[in-house]
């Protein structure tokens, strides 16, 4: 083995020293040379998000009617009746359609689609057919470019966030094995119009700030987080269990701030009072931050604290999914992204050896995945794996670049880790692309159990066969393979045995 200790307990300490720019301009060569998989498509629970966007942009107002009509017909069928009307059942008692999905995603794309708009405007004005309607190619293919650039910001976020504390091509490995790899890439490019892109780009906006100002926290800079927390929350709610890092800190700083005010000692902590005014203040603009939230449901739901989503009174408090949530064929975390099984466990050993930031990092996750093991949905529905972690993409990214710092020093030298390095997250991003693959073409159910006997089969036999014409078919004839792709899916709706 190297000289170096596996459990040196200085290991992961933040290091000042200089970095180069060349992992940051690699990755984002890589972003754009994956451009043409991005894939401008409104669909299933993106119709709700992108409605967020498009009907206060073209009609300025929240009925999201015509969103519904030009939605896919797995998404349209339950709501429109056999003329093209709402469902009475789909009015709420507001009066307005139902649309449960957060609005923080039509956030992060209104400054994009105002410029498209007014673009399309002027396109018009000078004799365009293009209709400005928000349905067609430029709003859409707008949509889907901003969802790429903010999972890329998210992805340059944890890398720069993961170089820190390892060297920096462990940390350039693992954002690249984690965006291949993973659940990421159905949501950054083939599904764009849903949130989880956007989640993974807020929560690592959330954790490098953090992160950046955890040491010494000013008051602008404490608004600027409260900011940062406000649009996490808005993109997903499921995001506030990320707050258990600001949990930790608070609870470190209180306890010493608790024994300094009883000892009467001066020192440079904090006081009581210190703290509850910084915190009061961040909670107070977290809470403004949330209004887009707020508003939008008071005017569908009438309440600003309705969420359309399943009661907590009704989530599985008492009875959690945890082995669910990791290894079931509906969906599980690590039997779908196994990749993440190095991530999971590189968050582990840096909260064993560098708690002050390992500490808060492993018991965000930790919360997230209780929070998700007692909601009634822990599958996701329609999910390539388990499609909620998304929003960690930033600490998988760090875990893993953390596991595979460490596992280095078991290699004599630095070419033969490398190599083994790369082997290993190669085999990883091949089968996550031929399961995607599989997914993607509902070789395997897009919803419910898979048969992992049949998943792999078709991984050796069926994907290597198909892969290459399906792949021209995505890049060349995409209309008509989306067109397939639907139709299939609504097949295996129908043919779906009715629930016991």
């Amino acid at each position: 083995m190297a000289g170096i200790s596996f459990v040196d307990q200085h290991a992961f300490s933040a290091s000042p020293a200089r970095h180069s720019r060349k992992s940051e301009r690699l990755l984002l060569f890589l972003f754009l040379f994956s451009l043409p998989f991005v894939n401008p498509w409104v669909r299933g629970d993106g119709v709700g998000y992108y409605a967020f966007a498009r009907a206060p942009l073209i009609q300025h107002n929240l009925d999201f009617t015509e969103d519904y009509r030009h939605a896919n017909e797995s998404f349209r069928g339950p709501r429109l009746d056999e003329n093209g009307q709402p469902r009475t059942f789909f009015r709420t008692s507001t009066g307005h359609l139902d649309n449960h999905f957060t609005v923080g995603p039509a956030i992060l794309w209104t400054p994009f689609l105002l410029i498209t708009h007014a673009g399309v405007l002027l396109a018009r004005a000078l004799g365009s057919s293009v209709a400005a309607d928000g349905f067609s190619s430029p709003y859409r293919i707008t949509m889907a470019l901003a969802t790429g650039i903010y999972g890329f910001l998210g992805l340059f976020l944890a890398l720069r966030l993961a170089r820190q504390y390892v060297a920096e091509r462990w940390a350039l490995f693992a954002t690249l094995a984690i965006w291949w790899a993973s659940s990421l890439p159905v949501y950054m490019y083939f599904n764009p119009s849903w949130s989880h892109a956007h989640s993974s780009f807020a929560v690592a906006l959330f954790l490098w700030f953090w992160h950046e100002t955890r040491s010494s926290r000013s008051l602008a800079q404490w608004l600027t987080l409260a900011l940062i927390t406000g649009l996490m929350l808005n993109v997903y709610y499921a995001n506030a269990m990320v707050l258990a890092v600001l949990a930790v800190e608070a609870l470190r700083q209180y306890l010493p701030a608790f024994r300094r005010d009883s000892l009467l000692c001066t020192s440079v902590i904090p006081r009581v009072p210190e703290l509850l005014l910084r915190h009061l203040l961040f909670a107070v603009v977290v809470l403004v931050s949330l209004l887009p939230t707020f508003i939008t449901r008071y005017l569908i739901y009438g309440s600003p604290f309705e969420s359309a989503y399943v009661p907590l009174r009704d989530w599985n408090w008492f009875s959690p999914h945890f082995f669910a949530v990791l290894f079931s064929s509906n969906h599980g975390l690590l039997s779908w992204t196994s990749i993440l099984v190095l991530a999971i466990a590189g968050l582990f050993l840096f909260w064993r050896w560098e708690p002050r930031v390992g500490t808060p990092f492993f018991a965000a996750f930790l919360a997230f995945f209780l929070f998700i093991s007692c909601y009634p949905d822990w599958a996701g529905i329609s999910s390539y794996g388990n499609r909620f972690f998304v929003s960690l993409t930033a600490l998988f990214i760090f875990g893993l670049s953390v596991f595979l710092d460490r596992s280095a020093h078991f290699f004599h030298s630095r070419k033969v880790a490398l190599a083994a390095a790369s082997a290993v997250l190669v085999v990883l991003v091949l089968w996550n692309a031929g399961l995607m693959f599989q997914w993607g073409t509902h070789l395997v159910p897009a919803r419910g159990p898979i048969s992992f006997s049949e998943m792999i089969y078709n991984q050796f036999f069926v994907v290597p066969r198909q892969f290459t014409t399906e792949l021209q078919k995505f890049l060349f004839k995409r209309k008509a393979l989306m067109k397939q792709i639907e139709d299939r899916d609504l097949q295996q709706l129908q043919n779906k045995p009715p629930p016991p």
